[in-house]
């Protein structure tokens, strides 16, 4: 699995850097600025997945708090208040369920 996130920018500034860097390879040219900027582009995007994948085990564990705190209002809630307790608990485990598969991008 990849631990870079490339923008689509970025994709397209490496492809030209790197067919251009071969190119100039052919010519028997070595040109250490196309590899110090191949290298500041994968530099940021390692540091850009590192910080997705922060924020989805963060986000992740909001959720999955968020689930416990719902299953206990409804062991705690009253008759009356048993359904709308329910369906708070089936919404927070939705929601923990969207960032498990979230978070899982970044394993």
């Amino acid at each position: 699995m990849t631990d870079r996130i490339y923008t689509s920018a970025e994709r397209r500034r490496r492809a030209g850097l790197i067919l251009r860097g071969s190119k100039k390879a052919l010519a028997g040219i070595e040109d250490a600025r196309i590899d110090r900027a191949i290298d500041r582009i994968d530099d940021a995007a390692t540091e850009r997945y590192g910080r997705e994948a922060a924020a989805a085990r963060q986000q992740l564990e909001k959720a999955k708090q968020a689930t416990a705190a719902a299953r206990v209002a409804e062991r705690a809630a009253k008759r009356e208040d048993r359904q709308a307790a329910r369906k708070a608990r089936e919404a927070a485990q939705d929601a923990e369920r969207r960032a498990e598969r979230a978070a899982r991008h970044y394993r």
